[in-house]
């Protein structure tokens, strides 16, 4: 929890407004669903509860909270003792590492990308629709600033698209 977030108003106040809440609460592909999507294009993501034995391989896993945010909460080089310390086992999975391959040219060498799209899926439509999308950058061990200090071409940049 955040205590260091000054909110100018009470989520408990009677208020005349639309929520668009935090995106743990609403999206329909997030982390949370990630466990019950099977095939080819998905990384292979166990819930804590539903995890019959701690794998003998854990340097090729993750350790992640079902609900945090830029990898706050995640075990980057895991250990036995790191899940077996977890108490709600509900809310953490244990997702295979992806391996990202620089494939980016920058003017001093390849980079590594991760492409994240936003959708929206309004109540009749067939398809969700396609709104923008953020691609990162990263010379470091994972995606994310804390990863990426004192590098160069790293960062947040989009990629343009068709429309």
């Amino acid at each position: 929890l955040r205590t260091d977030l000054k909110l100018n108003f009470n989520f408990t106040e009677q208020l005349d407004v639309e929520w668009a809440g935090h995106p743990n609460w609403f999206f329909r592909i997030s982390k949370f669903i990630l466990p019950m999507l099977k095939g080819k294009y998905f990384i292979e993501t166990t819930l804590l509860t539903d995890l019959a034995a701690i794998p003998e391989d854990l340097e090729n896993y993750v350790l992640k909270p079902l609900f945090s945010f830029s990898g706050s909460g995640v075990i980057f080089h895991v250990k036995r003792e790191d899940i077996e310390a977890v108490v709600e086992k509900e809310l953490y999975i244990l997702q295979k590492k992806v391996n990202y391959l620089p494939i980016v040219q920058s003017p001093d060498g390849k980079v590594k990308c991760e492409v994240r799209v936003l959708c929206v899926w309004k109540k009749d439509d067939a398809a969700p629709t396609l709104l923008c999308n953020l691609a990162r950058l990263s010379r470091g061990e994972m995606i994310g600033v804390k990863f990426n200090k004192d590098k160069d071409w790293v960062g947040g940049t989009l990629g343009l698209f068709e429309r």
